[in-house]
């Protein structure tokens, strides 16, 4: 197994992508691939069949820190192509949380994309018209702090960098 690295988690909203990934068949199948080597996404969609599911998989690894990437060099004439491998073989947990945030983190999980759509647009639009702080969208949307991160964390066109939710866009 490469990536030898311990992911410390010390914000219990972290979980949420981590068991969004091993929730999930394909996730956990891409995952454990990329634990084993350097994979492309034709690679991947290869071995799972489902080209869409493996770059959404791809992109939700990425994004919660799970996944590295480089550039596979070509043969002669053909295109680069980013390759992926997992970065982390071992986990440690190191935070403390009240039953209801850790039961409002795993429930938001859990909940299906247009359970929360409607949270998630809201925050969107919050975050693009210059409200980025995360004390302000609690206030405004009335919803806990940590609900908040665990709903940006989650969603594909937001993160979290320290007390500010900003747009993310990904690079591939």
């Amino acid at each position: 197994m490469t990536g030898k690295r311990t992911r410390i988690i010390n914000d219990p909203s972290d979980l949420v992508p981590l068991l969004q990934a091993f929730g999930s068949n394909i996730h956990k199948k891409i995952f454990d691939e990329l634990s084993r080597d350097w994979r492309t996404e034709r690679e991947l969609a290869a071995l799972v069949g489902d080209e869409s599911s493996v770059h959404r998989s791809v992109a939700l690894l990425r994004k919660s820190g799970l996944v590295e990437t480089k550039w596979r060099v070509p043969e002669p004439g053909a295109s680069p192509e980013k390759e992926y491998r997992s970065t982390y073989s071992r986990v440690q947990a190191n935070f403390g949380a009240s039953m209801e945030d850790l039961s409002e983190l795993i429930s938001l999980t859990f909940m299906s994309d247009e359970e929360l759509r409607g949270v998630t647009e809201k925050l969107q639009a919050m975050v693009l018209g210059g409200n980025s702080s995360l004390s302000n969208l609690s206030r405004e949307l009335g919803l806990s702090q940590i609900f908040i991160r665990g709903v940006a964390k989650r969603a594909e066109k937001l993160a979290v960098r320290g007390q500010r939710i900003e747009p993310y866009e990904e690079d591939f």
